[in-house]
């Protein structure tokens, strides 16, 4: 059984046990649940419903594992030729860590 999950803006699949990183969420602490009710798809063994646009009484269990995680490094280099003009900036992506406990249909 799985379920398509609206989670900050972003769809992902959740199933059972399986570890997402999804986009920074503030005020969560490690240890506590999480109940997301944007349910836009289920599949319960080969039946499956579909939301319009979401499923009704369906949401999904998380506990967060991690409240901060910091994503690898991105070098934004910009250049002008000729110009003597460089610019050099990094940025890290924020995310949360959270493991699905239980998909509800």
């Amino acid at each position: 059984m799985y379920a398509i999950v609206e989670i900050n803006g972003q769809q992902f699949k959740a199933e059972q046990g399986k570890k997402l990183f999804v986009n920074h969420m503030k005020d969560v602490e490690a240890g506590k649940t999480v109940e997301f009710d944007k349910v836009l798809l289920v599949d319960n063994d080969g039946s499956v419903q579909v939301g319009a646009p979401t499923v009704s009484g369906a949401k999904v269990v998380c506990e967060v594992i991690n409240p901060l995680v910091k994503g690898e490094k991105v070098i934004v280099f910009k250049m002008k030729r000729r110009k003597d003009s460089r610019k050099k900036n990094g940025h890290r992506q924020q995310y949360t860590q959270v493991e699905v406990k239980s998909v509800i249909a």
